[in-house]
């Protein structure tokens, strides 16, 4: 590798410079930068947080330890919060997105009122089987969206019917005026995503942000301002 910018090299000699954990730190940093997607004192919700790349630069985006705010970070795996980037306001939940209730979620937030920002970097370990991928990864993604606005419909789908989550039905937990973030595999199913959202938020893009390596298919769907 060459190390120029764009390339992998570049990117993880960058986040080891800088102190952060992953190369992906830098995919939200491009997202903050041209959205503004994370205010100070927002409340955010990390969705897939390891190894806690996303936490670093949502906490930072938070302002001063003064401004307030929360990040809370979800993962399967047990997530230490990195030493860099990060305060207080920074803490990790060990548990299943796929089966976190959002009753649940919605307890971890201040004062149950929800989230203000949620983010999904949940992506499916990749089988190199691009069909079995693209359907893992439409399942994560799927939660994510209903974690967030409760119940999906997504047209286009194979499977556009979200009632065998038991609170398929039940509010979501981002607030209104809430932004989100949910990182895809390329294919069919993304326009359904897409066209969802743009029914349920002010605004809705397509991202492919320059510290994603080119022989991925990631894309990221960023949506703002919950109606």
């Amino acid at each position: 590798m060459s190390g120029a910018a764009g390339s992998p090299d570049f990117f993880c000699r960058q986040a080891q410079r800088l102190g952060y954990v992953a190369r992906s730190a830098f995919k939200l940093l491009e997202m903050q930068k041209q959205y503004k997607l994370i205010t100070h004192g927002a409340s955010v919700l990390d969705l897939g947080c390891a190894p806690g790349a996303w936490l670093q630069v949502a906490c930072q985006s938070l302002g001063p330890l003064e401004k307030g705010g929360v990040v809370v970070g979800v993962d399967v795996k047990k997530v230490k919060v990195p030493s860099s980037h990060c305060d207080s306001r920074v803490r990790t939940v060990c548990a299943d997105a796929m089966t976190l209730l959002k009753d649940h979620a919605r307890a971890l937030s201040p004062q149950e009122k929800g989230f203000s920002v949620i983010l999904s970097d949940m992506c499916p370990v990749v089988s190199g089987i691009t069909t079995k991928d693209a359907a893992l990864s439409v399942e994560l993604g799927r939660r994510a969206l209903s974690l967030a606005v409760g119940k999906v419909s997504l047209s286009g789908s194979a499977d556009d019917s979200d009632d065998r989550e038991p609170d398929a039905n039940e509010a979501g937990v981002l607030r209104r005026g809430g932004n989100l973030v949910i990182k895809l595999l390329e294919s069919e199913d993304v326009q359904g995503f897409s066209k969802f959202c743009k029914t349920r938020f002010k605004k809705a893009s397509m991202l492919r942000p320059k510290a994603t390596r080119s022989c991925s298919r990631e894309i990221y769907l960023i949506c703002q301002g919950l109606k």
